[in-house]
């Protein structure tokens, strides 16, 4: 079942849209990047596959989006537009995981542990500008506060596994071979979307239920 609704923040109205689960045990809300929205494949496909695991997924809209405006706004708002949403859903019973993919990784890493949250999910967290290795955002992933999953693209050049830090206790790093930024593969990779695509909803799917 597929439900939305509108939460004020103090950056606009934010909007949740619920694919829930039959009999939840955990709620995963899941914020987009800076250059798209909650159609990306990546969040499409968790929110298909785990409410049937008993994952209630929350695709969060940035209240940016909500507007039509084009051109996400800086850290600090994206977190105003952010916290009362992951307030709203800690409070609904349920553990709450959260996460998003890129930008939206970073405000979960950011906000976590202050909104109720019990974990975070990192799709594709960008962890320094293309090109630019000397400009790291380690520091918001290491202090997350929370048990953290980063799942990334071997190819990401918002940087690859091999570039990110020793992660502390109750961090974990998932590789997708082949993957971009989007996830998106070669036509010449052994490996296809949909395989890829597998990998990170069974990987986020395995980690939740583990840490619920």
């Amino acid at each position: 079942m597929t439900t939305s609704e509108l939460v004020a923040t103090g950056a606009g109205e934010a909007r949740i849209t619920y694919h829930r689960a039959a009999a939840p045990r955990a709620v995963l809300a899941l914020g987009h990047g800076a250059g798209g929205g909650t159609a990306a494949p990546d969040l499409v496909a968790l929110a298909e596959r785990l409410p049937p695991r008993g994952i209630t997924v929350a695709l969060v809209e940035q209240p940016w989006r909500v507007a039509g405006r084009k051109l996400g706004p800086a850290p600090k708002t994206l977190d105003l537009g952010w916290r009362p949403v992951a307030e709203r859903l800690a409070g609904q019973g349920l553990p709450l995981v959260v996460g998003g993919r890129s930008a939206g990784a970073r405000v979960a890493c950011r906000t976590g542990a202050s909104t109720g949250a019990v974990g975070v999910v990192a799709l594709a967290f960008p962890l320094h500008p293309p090109g630019r290795p000397e400009k790291s955002r380690a520091q918001e992933l290491l202090a997350s506060g929370l048990p953290t999953l980063v799942v990334q693209g071997t190819a990401d050049p918002f940087g690859g596994p091999a570039e990110f830090p020793e992660l502390p206790r109750g961090h974990e790093l998932v590789e997708v071979p082949y993957g971009g930024h989007g996830f998106a593969v070669p036509k010449r990779a052994p490996v296809g979307e949909d395989e890829v695509l597998g990998l990170i909803c069974s990987a986020v799917g395995d980690w939740v239920l583990r840490l619920v």
